[in-house]
Parts: structure tokens; sequence; C-alpha cells
């Protein structure tokens, strides 16, 4: 079920005006899950980070530069 959540943001990301600004204004991975759970996308951190295989922790990024989002 997470996973499909994700895709679906992933989806919606593309497809739905101004939700990757929205999220991209993110701060963290914790408060980019919690946006989009804002948003109607019903995912933990967790499960976002199973279903991309990443933990943007390791990664020397923002939110914003996650691919796809």
């Amino acid at each position: 079920m997470a996973q499909q959540e994700v895709a679906r943001l992933f989806r919606g990301a593309q497809s739905v005006p101004g939700l990757r600004e929205k999220l991209a204004q993110a701060q963290n991975l914790d408060h980019f899950v919690q946006m989009a759970q804002e948003c109607g996308y019903q995912f933990t951190v967790e499960e976002w980070q199973k279903a991309t295989g990443f933990a943007v922790e390791e990664l020397k990024c923002n939110v914003s530069e996650i691919p796809g989002i």
C-alpha cells in the first residue's frame, strides 16, 4: 500500500499544479512526509525510504533535490 502511495505522490508531483513546489519547501524528510500526508498521501518516513530505495539523511542534498520531487 505504501509503495502505491509513494508512486501516487510521484505522479501527483508531475500533474498537480503547485504540489512539487510546495513539497520542495520541506526542511527535512520528516517535514516532507508530514506535508505529503497533509496533501492526502499516506506513508511514513520508513515507508518512503523503502519505496524509494534511499535515505535522505545519507545524501548531501535538500529534499527539493530528490529525483522526481
